[in-house]
């Protein structure tokens, strides 16, 4: 059993591999039955919660990520969240691999929306706009740039010293980026915009958006969750990772509520974009929204990748 840490892990998913491996795996589909949540008690403190996320291709490879959540890490100094990542083979159930959990959902979570954007975004969309500085926002461009000519990077962030520190950082990987003071023009400017915050209130209003752009939401994965308000959904093209988070969401769920749209109204997923099923963007003035809250199938492509490429190096 072979064990990969956190930076072999990400070096073996650049976006120019992990995008179609996505693509790929959505297209011809795997197993992926619900997962398990569980809360783990600590005696004298606050207990922490446990997910369970297992995928498998029949024959092939069967995974399961394990992610812990535990928020009294914060005043111990610790991160709140670690997952890992154990492939095994789908025939004998031999272990084949433990990979670090946390670069493989930071980077398969920035290569859905890669992956998205190259059906939704405009061809010649070049002003990138991220809001947030988290972990997945700082791989962003990088992902986008798999899909398309980006020229521009602009970041937003509550806290503009953090802002600025991370446009400094993708400066210093040859990206041309700078930080961003206001909201509401760097959103009106942009071509596409992706958030990824952990907001519980809408940071970009559908106002502020010009004529063509596309919306990329990351951060609202449960339901008290939402980063973009309703008017950003109104006359635009809806389209998402998979159906569960119309469920999970509330980014969705709210509007949903209120009648915005309805399940209907949703235009296609990952998979049936990558199948051909759906369509994706249909002219240059089109509002597109894209709305992802992850999936284990994401989580397995990664894993098979990595694997896979220890195993070539090996050889």
């Amino acid at each position: 059993m072979k064990i990969f840490d956190a930076a072999t892990t990400a070096a073996a998913l650049p976006f120019d591999r992990l995008v179609p491996a996505l693509r790929d795996m959505f297209a011809r589909g795997c197993e992926v039955p619900a997962r398990h949540v569980h809360e783990v008690a600590v005696p004298g403190g606050e207990p922490f919660t446990s997910l369970i996320m297992p995928a498998w291709v029949p024959g092939r490879y069967y995974g399961i990520k394990t992610i812990n959540i535990a928020p009294g890490n914060a005043r111990r100094g610790l991160p709140g969240l670690h997952a890992v990542y154990t492939l095994f083979d789908g025939v004998t159930g031999v272990p084949l691999a433990v990979m670090d959990g946390d670069a493989i959902t930071h980077r398969r979570t920035a290569a859905a929306s890669a992956l998205a954007a190259a059906w939704l975004a405009r061809e010649d969309a070049r002003h990138l706009l991220v809001v947030g500085a988290g972990q997945v926002a700082r791989l962003l461009p990088h992902a986008y740039r798999a899909v398309r000519g980006i020229e521009r990077v602009s970041v937003w962030a509550r806290d503009l010293d953090k802002a600025e520190a991370l446009a400094a950082q993708w400066r210093s990987e040859g990206l041309p980026a700078s930080a961003a003071s206001g909201l509401q023009v760097a959103c009106s400017e942009a071509d596409i915009v992706a958030c990824a915050t952990l907001a519980t209130e809408p940071v970009v209003r559908g106002a502020w958006l010009k004529p063509g752009t596309h919306l990329d939401l990351i951060g609202s994965f449960m339901p008290a969750m939402r980063e973009a308000d309703d008017e950003c959904f109104m006359g635009a093209s809806l389209y998402l990772d998979t159906e569960e988070g119309l469920k999970k969401s509330g980014e969705l769920l709210g509007p949903m509520a209120r009648g915005v749209f309805g399940p209907a109204d949703v235009k296609g997923t990952l998979a049936t974009l990558s199948r051909g099923e759906a369509r994706g963007r249909n002219a240059p003035e089109e509002r597109t929204v894209f709305k992802s809250v992850g999936n284990a199938l994401e989580d397995l492509a990664a894993g098979i990748l990595v694997h896979e490429a220890g195993a070539a190096a090996a050889n």
